[in-house]
């Protein structure tokens, strides 16, 4: 386990509190995560939140506790840790992430050998018709590598549990894996079991069969159905760091550095604050600064969502990650490393998963109580038998029938087989499930709210309108501001572009004599036509062009709707305005009246002003909005909605959104956003469809309900099983049976989930 405490804190006074961020190995359920939690809360003012399924934790500690002690509690508890500086930890989080994906294929491993060789053994015993002469000695062949190579990690994690006097799922397992292979080998060795001809035959009550039976097939298919389950929870929180890494991948990686007059390429984490660096057209921002010279403007969309570059020139502050879409700028670098924007906005992130309660599986909390019971009611079994002078033989088949029944083969596929449908059959509707959580998380959503850009809309500028002056030709306007904006490379340009053709329907004419002037406008010659686009001050000033009352009211309604707008002219006169925005998407009103049927309160959170956020809201049916949130904000909304007693699920496609969907207790990330924003979040939504984000709750609920039933089975038949199997009322072989069919139960009742259909029907992809 690594410790990363916060640098500068060993100079704090002594009341104060510090913080340490920690890495953990070895955890496997979210009872090993209560445990470390359990022993770091123990240490005087110590809070720890421990995230089983990031391998971390957050743990705040006064000055009076050392580290050392963090170190020595979580030993104590059977975990090895490390203190470690920041720095070491960013430098080994490659490595560790390759040590996680080792232990991933190992697993896998694993898995695929173990049921490969459990297969014929579980076939062999419970087909009385198969068992050929010597199938026992056959079946033992195959699964001593299964109970012992494949069971190794139950069997590692229970003795652990043993020392610490703890016990989990993983003591169940091997407790009843051991018992039944143990048993096995006793009557294939020392009894009748092994004998050539030896057939195992059903009986309901259980019988002085001492050694005449083995149970093989529990061993083997134990371990070869609780692996799956291992597997499947393993695979989903494979790239639970990807998030951070994705944020922190958005940065330039090198810059060209201006010093004396002398430009170099260097590494962006040579920067030191009050260098000076240069950005040429469509480079990376290398970090946040200020604006020494140039004008250009400057896409902040993967920062900030939204659509529009921002105009800046000398004195504009600018964020590193962000792009220079057009001009040269020099550039100096006031914020570098751990302190700018993007760094802030991935430390919150961090902050936000390790914030967020570890949700511990229903089976693994029973399973806290249900294990230690189930040894003791095994043990007082075999004791009980034999006090009441009933013969070893009878005893041990009577304790051996309480482990086999209380094996956890329906506990073990309850939750993964559910998931593994759950979410086969959500990606047929273009829906990406990470796990539980985000299961659990779906059932108590009142409160959904959505980013804008990207979200609710499409995300890109489109040509909206065109109204003209008086006795003006609408394709000739097309034509001839479509040039001019065309040789713009200007996000706004390129829409007006874009729209110009789309309306035509053919190429644009040549522009000659262009010019380019940055944060006012365009101009150029066309078919012998002086045109000039952009502002109306521009016009007016540069051009003594004056504009219609027309046109300005025009310009006015569309600025009210939130459009952004431009004003062109030709030879003297201003001849139409066009109007720009970011389109919404055709199903997103219809979504919010899904949402709103579904019981939940939709909220529209943006970066944007109030008037284009407002026009928005209201085209769609959303009643309230929170507008001119800066990225670092959208996470403290999320909270302080949390703190109303809202329980919010944040929809977004940005990385500015990414704290916000890691802060909510549910993210769902439009497929179309950032990569930043898609491993922040608990749902993924391929399509970039509004209407996803409906199906995704619909199916969580159906999914986390099928769970709960599978749970409730699988308990349910452990708990009326046990007494049967400890009075003597059921053979081990029955309850071997009974076994397997609670687990095909589970099974089955899991596949109901392939019939999922969202209440409003949307095509699916795939065979439904």
């Amino acid at each position: 386990m690594n410790i990363v405490a916060d640098a500068g804190q060993d100079e704090a006074p002594a009341a104060q509190t510090r913080a340490a961020e920690l890495a953990i190995k070895g955890m496997t359920c979210a009872s090993c995560a209560a445990r470390i939690e359990k022993k770091l809360t123990k240490l005087e003012g110590v809070e720890a939140a421990v995230n089983f399924a990031t391998e971390t934790a957050h743990v705040t500690y006064p000055a009076s506790v050392a580290p050392d002690e963090l170190v020595s509690a979580i030993e104590s508890a059977g975990y090895a840790a490390t203190l470690v500086s920041r720095e070491a930890a960013q430098a080994t989080d490659a490595a560790a992430q390759g040590e996680r994906a080792s232990e991933y294929v190992s697993l896998r491993r694993r898995l695929v050998f173990s049921a490969a060789l459990s297969i014929p053994v579980v076939v062999l015993a419970m087909v009385p018709w198969l068992q050929f002469p010597g199938w026992q000695w056959v079946s033992l062949l195959l699964a001593t590598p299964v109970a012992l190579w494949g069971a190794w990690p139950f069997h590692r994690a229970a003795l652990a549990n043993a020392r610490h006097r703890a016990a989990t799922m993983d003591t169940l397992v091997s407790v009843g894996v051991s018992a039944a292979y143990l048993w096995s080998a006793y009557a294939l060795f020392f009894g009748s079991a092994g004998r050539i001809g030896m057939r195992m035959q059903f009986a309901w009550l259980a019988q002085d069969t001492g050694a005449n039976a083995t149970y093989l097939e529990i061993a083997a298919g134990v371990t070869a159905l609780v692996l799956l389950g291992r597997y499947l929870e393993t695979r989903a929180r494979h790239r639970s760091g990807a998030a951070l890494r994705a944020l922190l991948s958005l940065g330039a990686k090198d810059v060209t550095l201006l010093r004396d007059g002398i430009e170099e390429r260097v590494p962006v984490n040579a920067l030191v604050a009050g260098d000076q660096f240069v950005v040429g057209p469509g480079e990376k921002i290398g970090t946040d600064g200020v604006v020494v010279s140039g004008i250009s403007a400057v896409d902040t969309s993967m920062l900030t969502g939204e659509p529009v570059p921002a105009e800046i020139t000398a004195g504009s502050a600018v964020v590193g990650g962000s792009v220079n879409t057009s001009g040269r700028l020099t550039v100096r670098a006031t914020r570098v490393g751990a302190d700018t924007e993007l760094a802030q906005i991935a430390r919150l992130v961090a902050d936000a998963q390790a914030g967020k309660a570890s949700v511990q599986r229903l089976a693994d909390r029973i399973a806290a109580v249900f294990v230690p019971v189930i040894l003791g009611i095994a043990a007082v079994t075999l004791v009980s038998w034999l006090a009441a002078g009933q013969t070893a033989g009878a005893a041990v088949t009577a304790a051996v029938a309480v482990l086999i029944i209380a094996c956890p083969c329906a506990m073990g596929l309850a939750t993964p087989t559910a998931i593994m449908v759950g979410t086969g059959r959500a990606a047929q509707l273009g829906i990406l499930i990470r796990g539980p959580e985000a299961l659990e998380s779906a059932r108590a959503i009142d409160t959904v709210v959505l980013d804008k850009t990207g979200t609710v809309t499409t995300g890109q500028m489109t040509l909206a309108d065109v109204v003209l002056a008086p006795g003006e030709d609408a394709s000739t306007v097309l034509r001839l501001a479509g040039a001019v904006e065309h040789a713009a490379g200007h996000p706004i340009g390129d829409a007006i572009a874009a729209g110009a053709r789309a309306r035509l329907g053919e190429d644009l004419p040549a522009v000659a004599a262009f010019r380019s002037h940055p944060g006012l406008g365009v101009a150029g010659v066309v078919a012998t036509h002086t045109v000039a686009a952009g502002k109306p001050g521009w016009l007016q000033s540069e051009w003594s062009w004056p504009i219609p009352a027309a046109l300005e009211t025009a310009a006015a309604q569309a600025q009210q709707a939130g459009q952004t707008i431009a004003f062109v002219g030709w030879d003297g006169q201003v001849r139409a305005v066009l109007a720009v925005a970011d389109a919404i998407k055709p199903t997103s009103a219809a979504a919010i009246s899904r949402i709103r049927q579904l019981g939940l309160r939709p909220i529209l959170l943006t970066g944007d002003n109030d008037r284009a956020a407002s026009a928005v809201a209201a085209s769609i049916g959303i009643d309230q909005v929170i507008s001119g949130v800066l990225p670092r904000g959208k996470a403290d909304v999320i909270a302080g909605l949390q703190r109303t007693g809202s329980t919010v699920a944040m929809v977004g496609d940005g990385a500015n959104d990414a704290a916000a969907l890691a802060t909510a207790d549910l993210g769902l990330a439009m497929g179309t956003g950032t990569d930043a924003a898609i491993e922040a979040s608990d749902l993924t939504l391929v399509r970039g469809d509004l209407l996803a984000v409906t199906d995704a709750i619909e199916l969580s609920r159906r999914t986390l309900r099928t769970i709960k039933g599978n749970l409730f089975w699988a308990f349910g038949y452990n708990a009326a099983a046990v007494p049967l199997a400890a009075t003597g009322l059921l053979n081990p072989l029955i309850a071997a049976a009974a076994m397997a069919f609670s687990s095909v139960f589970v099974v089955t009742n899991s596949l109901r989930l392939r019939r999922f259909r969202p209440s409003y029907g949307p095509p699916t992809v795939g065979p439904g």
